[in-house]
C-alpha cells in the first residue's frame, strides 16, 4: 500500500516508522511504501541528512525505505498523487486547512489529532461558536471526503520502538476502517475497527483534560486512592458528554475511552499529565507549557469541553475545575477542595 503521512511530529513520524518497517524478521522488504511529509524546510533537511527526527523522536532511526518530502505546498501536491491512504498528522489547529486541501481526494483519509478545534473568530456572534471535534470539522471543510480517525492509548516513542500497542480505526465509512487496518495492523501494532467516531473522538479529547487533573493529584501527593477515584469519575464525565453528543456507551470502556484515559493519566510520557504535575509544583501555566516544548492538547481544549457540556446540560465537575485552574481562578489545593466539597450524589449520575 502507498501511504502518505502529512506532518513530521512525534506521532506522525512514529506511525510512518511503524508502517515502513519490514514485513517480518526474515524479510528485508518493507510492508508498505510510506512517505513522510514535513512542512518546515529546515526540519526536512535535518530528517534527510540525519535519518532521525531529532526534535521529536531522538535516537530512533528512520527505516531506510521511508521516503521524505516537504518544505512547500507544491511538494505536497506532488506527494499526494497515487497514494492509497493519506494520514493527517498535524495538531487539530491545522486539521481544517489540511482537509480543505484534500476535499477532492477520492482515497481514504485519516487524522491522528485529538481534541477540539478552537472556536472560529468569525463565528463569535453565533450561538454555536464553540470548538468542534475533528469529524465535525470534516463535515464543514470536506463534506464528501471519506475519512476517519486513528486513535487509542499510544505514546509515540513506544510505537516507534515497535513495542506492543493497540489502536482504534474509527469511521462511518467501512473503506476507511479497512484501509487503516491494512496499513497499520502488524506484529507489534493491533488495530481494531469501530464505527462510533463520535465516541472515539470524545474519549480522545476529554482524556487530555482529565490527565491534567490526575497529574495535579499526583503532584500534590494525594495518594493512589485519590488517583483511582479521579480516573473513575473522569470516565463517568467523559461518557456523559459522549452520550449527549450521540456516542455509544460501550465505546468508553474500550481502547479510545478507558484505555486512553488510563495511559494519559498515569504515564509519565503524557504531556497533559506533566502539565498537572508542574502546576502542582508551583509553576505557572506559561512556565509549564514552555518547559514541555510540545503541544499539550488538554490545555487548549479544556474550555471547549466544558462549553460543549454546559450547552448540553451535562455536568463535568472535574473538567470545570481544570478550566478554573488553567485560567488562574483557583490554586491547585483549591481545585481539590472544590471537588471533595461537592454534595453527595448517586454514583450513576
Amino acid at each position: 500500500m502507498k501511504i502518505a503521512v502529512l506532518g513530521a511530529g512525534a506521532w506522525g513520524t512514529a506511525l510512518a516508522i511503524s508502517a515502513a518497517r519490514s514485513a517480518s524478521a526474515s524479510s528485508a522488504a518493507p510492508r508498505h511504501q510510506v512517505s513522510l511529509w514535513a512542512r518546515d524546510p529546515a526540519q526536512l533537511a535535518d530528517l534527510q541528512s540525519q535519518r532521525v527526527n531529532r526534535r521529536y523522536l531522538p535516537g530512533l532511526a528512520l527505516p531506510p525505505s521511508l521516503l521524505l518530502g516537504g518544505g512547500s505546498d507544491a511538494s505536497l501536491t506532488a506527494l499526494l498523487a497515487g497514494q492509497e491512504l493519506i494520514v493527517i498528522a498535524t495538531p487539530i489547529a491545522g486539521l481544517r486547512g489540511m482537509l480543505q486541501r484534500l476535499q477532492q481526494t477520492s482515497v481514504p483519509v485519516a487524522w491522528l489529532c485529538k481534541g477540539f478545534e478552537a472556536p472560529l473568530p468569525a463565528a463569535a456572534a453565533d450561538s454555536e461558536s464553540f470548538g468542534l471535534l475533528a469529524h465535525e470539522i470534516r463535515a464543514q471543510a470536506a463534506v464528501h471526503l471519506k475519512a476517519g480517525a486513528l486513535s487509542g492509548p499510544s505514546f509515540a516513542q513506544e510505537v516507534a520502538r515497535g513495542q506492543p500497542t493497540a489502536l482504534v480505526a474509527a469511521s462511518e465509512h467501512p473503506q476507511v476502517r479497512d484501509a487503516l487496518v491494512a496499513a497499520f495492523h502488524g506484529p507489534a501494532l493491533r488495530v481494531y475497527a469501530n464505527d462510533d467516531i463520535i465516541g472515539v473522538e470524545v474519549g480522545g479529547a476529554v482524556k487530555n483534560v482529565l490527565a491534567i487533573a490526575t497529574g495535579l493529584c499526583d503532584g500534590l501527593n494525594l495518594g493512589l486512592n485519590a488517583r483511582a477515584a479521579l480516573i473513575t469519575r473522569g470516565l463517568a464525565e467523559m461518557t456523559r458528554l459522549g452520550l449527549a453528543l450521540g456516542a455509544r456507551a460501550e465505546t468508553f470502556t474500550g481502547l479510545s475511552g478507558l484505555g486512553d484515559l488510563v495511559l494519559t493519566a498515569t504515564g509519565d510520557l503524557s504531556r497533559n499529565r506533566q502539565v498537572g504535575l508542574l502546576l502542582a509544583r508551583g509553576q505557572s501555566l506559561a512556565q509549564a507549557v514552555q518547559s514541555l516544548g510540545h503541544v499539550a492538547e488538554g490545555v487548549y481544549c479544556a474550555r471547549t469541553v466544558v462549553q460543549r457540556a454546559q450547552g448540553l446540560g451535562v455536568e463535568m465537575p472535574i473538567s470545570e475545575a481544570v478550566v478554573a485552574l488553567l485560567d488562574g481562578q483557583i490554586q491547585p489545593a483549591e481545585a481539590v477542595a472544590l471537588l471533595m466539597g461537592r454534595d453527595p450524589a448517586d454514583e450513576q449520575r
